[in-house]
């Protein structure tokens, strides 16, 4: 008896596990990425409510996990930590309890997340305390230590739901040593997207050998930005050459640029890979749906991929999230309505386009004062920020300087000073102002500036005027430092510079002043080990009440055309009059 029952069990087992591996499913992936920390529906800089955050996503989230028997999986694809006080409360201040960030992905049951470039910005203990406390891998396989090469984080991961297997690949742009300084990622070393994923892709196939392959990229779709090559290793903007080069891909979720994209790329099989990018701060949701049908004949599944990107702005915040950390908001709202200093008049931000201004030169005096450098470069890193007279608060100081960026102290020669200044302006400026009728470099659009706001750098210590009828490249005339001193452009100065800039972004020292990357971090003096926010607390609150005062150390010439020309860029960029 016993010699039938066995092989009968043995049989039946084969089949009930042959008949589940045959199934078909619906796989709904839902993707968040460049969230920078907008987790609860309210803007904590400007105090007010917010239509989209990650209270918003939950409610989506458990909207689809609702149709049983779909599989639904969550994903995340990196900076999460920086750019909103919630996480910079929890990065910097309160550092003894568990993250929210973790608290609130694991709430909302994210399967995977990959780390972004911001994630890194952060630092390690910040980072690395993260990845212990999320219930989910954190992926980047292009992300590798140094000393043995291997991945610091997850490359993968393998998510079985029923009788298939789901891989997840991670990617990180390798552009951050562009960006930030070493000691944020000691350690490590960012490698090609494109060979990495020829690597791991072959791995996942031979030794997983999943039903269904997905990229995560934290990573844009114009790898043509800032003039890139699709030859040059390392491109920041590498999702869609990995798409297309590297077959095997189902579908691939991006972002890092903040575009809000969706696209079928053909790879060089003739495959077809969806691609799914949902902006940022969570206004929207990639959503991929995934139809599995078993083919008897071909011994197969035969897939049906399509995909949508959703807004957030007409869902509810889940009532359980807002319940469930409504403490953290209440500790956020109190930490961000701090006075730190009362300011005398308003500061207006708009003004840095068109000339010296209060906003730009409050940055460039603590940049001063911290560094004790002779000469500072700053930009508005933010497109239209306004803070008003009255007290400042430690919410306001977010919309004044939005990034972690340390300060740099670098050693410049003075024609290199000179040559940063000229590629600066030649960002910003119109080739052609009189001409064309336009101060600003402007698309062809015409209703939006051609390059970003933050990278136009202006000077402080220095004497010197923009000729807006040279030629770029000629329009900069230094006549002096601001403390007396003669200007020699064979002589070297000391130059305060946040780490962003300091270590090649935007191109002002590499493409500007012809210094090699790999020359820059010889250049540097010193660093800061905070973040140049903090400081620019530190030195409001010695100043208790700041008055802001603007010394004119540079401006465009001719006066009559420059200011005939801010009229009307004034009015395309920001819809009024101007009356400063």
């Amino acid at each position: 008896m016993r010699k039938v029952i066995i092989p009968l069990l043995i049989s039946l087992f084969l089949l009930s596990a042959c008949h589940k591996k045959h199934e078909n499913y619906i796989i709904n992936i839902l993707e968040t990425s460049d969230v920078h920390g907008q987790i609860f529906p309210y803007n904590f800089v400007f105090n007010d409510t917010s239509d989209h955050s990650l209270a918003q996503v939950y409610t989506y989230v458990k909207q689809v996990r609702s149709r049983a028997p779909e599989i639904t999986i969550l994903l995340d694809n990196g900076d999460i930590i920086q750019g909103d006080p919630t996480v910079y409360y929890y990065n910097f201040i309160d550092t003894t309890d568990k993250h929210i960030v973790a608290r609130v992905f694991n709430f909302m049951g994210y399967d995977a997340a990959t780390i972004g470039n911001h994630d890194i910005e952060a630092g390690h203990a910040v980072y690395d305390r993260l990845r212990n406390e999320f219930d989910f891998p954190w992926l980047s396989a292009n992300a590798v230590r140094t000393d043995n090469g291997r991945p610091y984080f997850q490359p993968y991961t393998i998510l079985k739901r029923g009788g298939i297997k789901i891989a997840i690949l991670g990617l990180t742009t390798p552009g951050i040593p562009h960006w930030l300084p070493e000691n944020l990622y000691k350690g490590m070393e960012f490698k090609d997207m494109v060979e990495t994923a020829r690597y791991w892709v072959n791995y996942i196939k031979e030794k997983e050998n999943p039903e269904v392959l997905i990229g995560l990229f934290h990573s844009g779709h114009d790898w043509t930005y800032g003039g890139a090559d699709s030859s040059q290793c390392c491109n920041e903007n590498a999702s869609l050459l990995v798409a297309k080069e590297v077959p095997g891909f189902d579908i691939i979720f991006i972002g890092h640029d903040h575009d809000k994209y969706m696209d079928y790329i053909v790879n060089n099989q003739g495959d077809s890979v969806l691609i799914l990018d949902p902006s940022s701060r969570a206004q929207y949701i990639s959503h991929a749906t995934i139809t599995l049908t078993w083919d008897s004949k071909n011994k197969r599944y035969s897939k049906k991929i399509t995909g949508k990107i959703v807004a957030t702005d007409t869902l509810a915040p889940d009532p359980s999230f807002m319940k469930e950390f409504w403490p953290d908001f209440m500790a956020i709202k109190k930490y961000v309505s701090d006075t730190v200093a009362f300011l005398s008049q308003t500061l207006d931000g708009r003004m840095a386009y068109f000339g010296d201004n209060a906003f730009l030169d409050l940055i460039h005096k603590v940049q001063l004062s911290v560094s004790g450098a002779d000469i500072s470069f700053a930009a508005p890193l933010k497109f239209s920020a306004i803070i008003p007279a009255g007290p400042i608060t430690v919410g306001q100081l977010f919309n004044l300087y939005r990034y972690e960026n340390m300060l740099y102290t670098m050693r410049l020669k003075g024609s290199e000073i000179k040559d940063y200044l000229e590629y600066s302006y030649s960002l910003w400026l119109d080739d052609n102002p009189q001409q064309d009728g336009h101060l600003l470099k402007f698309s062809p659009d015409g209703n939006r500036l051609m390059n970003r706001y933050y990278n136009f750098d202006s000077g402080e210590g220095l004497l010197y005027t923009v000729d807006l009828t040279k030629p770029e490249g000629q329009r900069i005339t230094i006549t002096g430092l601001t403390d007396g001193r003669t200007f020699d452009t064979a002589a070297y100065y000391t130059v305060a510079i946040n780490s962003y800039r300091g270590n090649g972004g935007g191109g002002h020292l590499t493409r500007g002043a012809h210094i090699p990357h790999d020359s820059l971090q010889s250049r540097v003096i010193k660093s800061t080990d905070k973040d140049l926010r903090l400081y620019i607390m530190q030195y409001l609150e010695k100043q208790k009440v700041y008055e802001p005062i603007v010394n004119n150390n540079w401006q465009f010439v001719p006066k009559k055309l420059a200011q005939q020309l801010e009229q009307k860029d004034y009015q395309i960029l920001f819809g009024q009059n101007n009356e400063h």
